[in-house]
């Protein structure tokens, strides 16, 4: 990965196609993968891209030479996770797609964007949520960094970034339970957000008109230099062994007041452990 361009910011924000919460999710499948048929932009990397557009804002916009680009990876609807990026402000878009890549686990698909983003690159910062709301793992960004030999912030709950001279530096605040502490990069760096950085903006008219106009790549393994088996279920490290439907929920408990609810109440938690 170059060091981080003197004419502009080149900043990629990962996104992915995710299974959408308002539905159950399944597994199905000889090769228990998820079910993806009704899927929309996982909305932990809305902040990530929130938090690009406003990076880009704040020094001086597309006037300034920065860009801004949404990645994916995926089957052939993961597309319209980058196709809604470029409609909330993402300047371009690239969709890495190829067969061979399903059944990837975290280790697999931080192989392939990392190859992939080197292939488009360099970029200056790397933005990504911080989990997908699929896997959950948050592994990817670590990941990620490591492949690409950058520091790396994690849970970034702000960022700022200066210009000395052409030289950009991160400050990333990360809140913890008691304390707050401020971590510092040079760039080019990975950092991943969490969903209390800002508030994701919607796409407007004007937006998706835009969008059509906007240039999105699709590429294939062989296109970034990987063979089939570094990646989808070959490369991965991990494998789902088993998968059965969760129990249907069972009948709470009632309490009738008469007169001792909040006794009764008080015991339940207690059996619970919540007291």
């Amino acid at each position: 990965m170059d060091e981080a361009t003197a004419d502009g910011l080149r900043i990629a924000v990962l996104v992915k196609h995710v299974p959408d919460a308002q539905f159950d999710r399944h597994i199905g499948g000889d090769d228990l993968t998820t079910v993806r048929s009704e899927s929309i932009l996982s909305e932990l990397d809305e902040y990530a891209l929130e938090a690009a557009l406003q990076i880009v804002e704040a020094h001086g916009g597309a006037a300034a030479g920065h860009r801004v680009t949404a990645l994916t990876m995926g089957p052939a609807p993961a597309v319209n996770a980058v196709k809604k990026s470029l409609q909330i402000g993402a300047d371009d878009g690239v969709h890495l797609t190829d067969e061979a890549l399903r059944g990837s686990d975290a280790a697999a698909s931080s192989k392939a964007l990392a190859a992939l983003l080197r292939h488009v690159g360099p970029f200056d910062l790397i933005l990504t949520g911080m989990a997908s709301t699929d896997g959950e793992t948050s592994l990817v960004p670590a990941q990620l960094a490591e492949r690409l030999e950058l520091p790396q912030v994690t849970f970034a709950a702000s960022i700022e970034l200066t210009n000395d001279d052409g030289s950009w530096t991160l400050a990333a605040r990360r809140d913890n339970d008691s304390f707050a502490e401020t971590i510092e990069a040079t760039l080019p760096a990975v950092v991943s957000v969490t969903d209390q950085i800002n508030e994701p903006r919607y796409p407007n008219f004007k937006g998706i008109m835009a969008a059509k106009k906007k240039q999105l790549q699709v590429l294939a393994l062989a296109d970034i230099g990987l063979q089939p088996d570094e990646v989808g279920f070959a490369g991965s490290w991990t494998r789902v062994e088993a998968a059965s439907p969760r129990p249907p929920r069972s009948q709470g408990i009632i309490i009738t007041d008469g007169g001792d609810a909040g006794i009764r109440l008080v015991d339940f938690l207690a059996g619970q452990k919540l007291l």
